[in-house]
C-alpha cells in the first residue's frame, strides 16, 4: 500500500500524541454542539417528506454507499419514490462526485441532489414530488430534520483507524496487524467525529463488514456499543462481492467472479477502507501483487496508476471506477477489473423492515391520494 495519513494517525507515540490538543477542543465543540440541538437552541428544519439518514461518527468508509443503494431498492418495492441528498464531497467543478456517478448506475431511476445545503436539496426533492429522502452521511448534519437516523459502524475499523502495525506486518488480507487496541479518538488525532455517546440519538445502528472479524470481536464491539447507548438496536451486515466488470482490454463486459481465483492481479483504490477492499479481493482467490491506496475520494492524476494493467489485470472498485470515468486526461489501466459490492442484512432486517414501514406519509404521497380520492369518491 502507499502511504496513508490513517495509517500514520494508527501508530502510537511520539509527536503525534500531540494532535490530542487540538483533538480535545474538537470533543468540546462538538458536545457543545449537540448540546444546542438536543434543546432547540439550534434549529433543525423539516423538508415536509420523512427523512432517513445514514451515517457513521468516524470519517471514512463504513458502507454509505451500499446501504444506501439498499435502503433505496427497499423503498422502491414499496411503492414509494426514494430521493437521495449529500454534500458532494469530493465533487469537481460541480459535476457529480463519485458516489453521485456510481449511484446514478445502481439506481438510474432515483433523484439525487447534491450541495452543500442538505436542507435546501431535500426541499428541492420535496418539491419534485419524493416520498422519502435519504440522506447520504449526515449523522452530524442536524440542521435537516429526519424521521430515522441509521449509524454504521465498520468492524474491522469500529473507530476509524486500523489496530496498529506490529513490526510492519501486514495480517488479515491488508488490514494492519493487531499490534495492539486501534486508537480511539477524535480529530485530528483519529478519525472520530463524535464521541460513542451520541449513538443514543440513532435509530439503529448497523455493524458492517461484521462477516471480516470473529465472534468475539463482534460481541466485545455489541458491549461497547450498549455501553454507550443502551437499549440501541444492533443489526449487522455484509458487503458481499456482487459481480465483477471488466472495463479494459480486448473484451469489456460481464466477467465471473470466479475468475479471480488465482489471478494475479494489482489493486488501487481511494476509499475509506482499502485493507476491506484487499481483504475481499483475497477472499475471492486473487494473487495481490501491489495495492496503490490513495486517500479517501482522491482526484486521480496523471502518474498515479502508472505501470497497473499492464504485466497482469488491475483491480480496482466501483466507487474508483466511477470517480475515474468522471475525470478526463485520466487514462484507466488497460486491463482493468472492477468489483462490484452489495451490502447484505445477516441480523436484524426486521427491525429495517420497521423502521421503513413506519415512516410517515410524505406530501407527495398525501396529494397522491387526495386525487385518488377526489377520482374515485
Amino acid at each position: 500500500m502507499t502511504g496513508r495519513a490513517d495509517q500514520k494517525l494508527a501508530e502510537r507515540g511520539g509527536w503525534i500524541e500531540l494532535l490530542r490538543i487540538p483533538a480535545a477542543l474538537f470533543a468540546a465543540i462538538a458536545r457543545v454542539r449537540g448540546w444546542l440541538y438536543d434543546r432547540r437552541i439550534l434549529p433543525s428544519y423539516d423538508v415536509d417528506v420523512p427523512v432517513v439518514c445514514v451515517g457513521n461518527l468516524s470519517a471514512g468508509g463504513t458502507g454509505k454507499t451500499p446501504t444506501i443503494a439498499w435502503l433505496a431498492r427497499e423503498l422502491l418495492a414499496r411503492g414509494l419514490r426514494p430521493g437521495i441528498v449529500s454534500r458532494g464531497y469530493g465533487a469537481q467543478d460541480g459535476a457529480p462526485n463519485d458516489e453521485a456517478v456510481m449511484l446514478a448506475e445502481m439506481l438510474p431511476d432515483v433523484p439525487h441532489v447534491q450541495n452543500r445545503d442538505r436542507v435546501a436539496a431535500a426541499t428541492e426533492l420535496a418539491d419534485h414530488g419524493v416520498d422519502v429522502v435519504l440522506l447520504d452521511d449526515g449523522f452530524q448534519h442536524r440542521r435537516l430534520a429526519r424521521d430515522v437516523d441509521i449509524v454504521l459502524i465498520d468492524a474491522l475499523r469500529p473507530y476509524g483507524l486500523p489496530a496498529p502495525m506490529r513490526g510492519g506486518e501486514i495480517l488479515r488480507g491488508g488490514e494492519p496487524g493487531r499490534g495492539g487496541e486501534p486508537v480511539r479518538a477524535m480529530l485530528p488525532r483519529g478519525l472520530m467525529r463524535e464521541p460513542l455517546a451520541a449513538l443514543g440519538r440513532a435509530s439503529a445502528v448497523i455493524v458492517t463488514r461484521s462477516d471480516a472479524v470473529d465472534a468475539a470481536c463482534i460481541e466485545d464491539l455489541e458491549r461497547t456499543i450498549q455501553r454507550a447507548a443502551p437499549g440501541i438496536p444492533i443489526l449487522l451486515a455484509t458487503h458481499a462481492p456482487a459481480g465483477l466488470r471488466r472495463v479494459g482490454g480486448d473484451t469489456p463486459g460481464d466477467a465471473s467472479l470466479t475468475d479471480l481465483d488465482g489471478l494475479e492481479v494489482d489493486l488501487f483504490s481511494g476509499i475509506g477502507n482499502p485493507g476491506a477492499f484487499e481483504a475481499t479481493a483475497r477472499s475471492l482467490g486473487a494473487a495481490v501483487r501491489e495495492h496503490r491506496a490513495f486517500a479517501d475520494h482522491h482526484a486521480f492524476q496523471p502518474g498515479d496508476l502508472d505501470g497497473l494493467g499492464v504485466d497482469r489485470p488491475a483491480l480496482t472498485t466501483a466507487k474508483d471506477a466511477a470517480r475515474l470515468s468522471s475525470l478526463s486526461g485520466i487514462a484507466p489501466p488497460e486491463d482493468l477489473l472492477v468489483l462490484d459490492v452489495e451490502l447484505g442484512v445477516s441480523r436484524g432486517r426486521a427491525i429495517l423492515d420497521a423502521l421503513l414501514d413506519t415512516l410517515p406519509t410524505s406530501r407527495a404521497s398525501r396529494e397522491r391520494e387526495s386525487i385518488h380520492e377526489g377520482l374515485h369518491g
